[in-house]
């Protein structure tokens, strides 16, 4: 059996689906909001959490404003594929225009685990290849899951010990609305530095 046919067989239990949330261009923070908002409407999938807001300076590609980032926790019977695509629409929803590798975007969804599945499909890595390097990543993602693991690489907590968290800084003075009434953020390592701006300053 292909990693293809794997990655599309019809599931008959739920799964915890984690996605990584980003955008540096326009109102930040209204554009994940806005991606928050479509991904719970999404048929099929039933957002259960969303992390405590991150701001990140942006490390590689070219020049850019910087990025908010949070994570979102939902559970789905679809197979991953179908999960992909509903995250492609929430960025096409905000006029994602994929015109430059890096490049600024008003909002990215990235697909970053389903449970432990495991896939090489040329269209969709499972794990996410590169989550276990990002601290934009792994910060929201131990915020609103502390006992996270990333198949084959084990807890989140241990990952996040490992890599360099320089410019990643979680917000205090923004948060995400998700459907129901279910807390934002959740555990913070100690070393992660928080960030307050005036209660005067301007949006995103």
């Amino acid at each position: 059996m292909t990693q293809r046919a794997m990655t599309q067989r019809p599931m008959t239990q739920d799964r915890q689906v984690v996605l990584a949330l980003g955008s540096n261009l326009g109102d930040r923070l209204a554009s994940l909001q806005a991606g928050v908002d479509h991904l719970s409407a999404a048929p099929g999938l039933r957002v259960s959490a969303v992390s405590a807001v991150f701001e990140t300076v942006p490390v590689g590609g070219p020049p850019q404003p910087d990025y908010l980032n949070a994570v979102l926790l939902a559970e789905s019977l679809l197979p991953a594929l179908q999960i992909l695509r509903l995250c492609q629409d929430a960025e096409q929803a905000l006029g994602r225009v994929r015109d430059q590798r890096w490049g600024p975007r008003t909002l990215d969804v990235d697909l970053i685990a389903c449970d432990d599945e495991v896939s090489s499909d040329p269209e969709l890595t499972l794990p996410h290849p590169r989550a276990h390097e990002r601290a934009f990543v792994l910060l929201p993602w131990l915020d609103v899951d502390a006992g996270a693991r990333l198949v084959g690489l084990g807890p989140v907590a241990d990952l996040v010990a490992q890599v360099d968290q320089t410019g990643v800084t979680r917000l205090t003075n923004k948060s995400l609305k998700g459907p129901g009434a279910w807390g934002c953020g959740g555990a913070v390592p100690p070393q992660v530095r928080q960030k307050s701006s005036d209660a005067g300053s301007d949006a995103d």
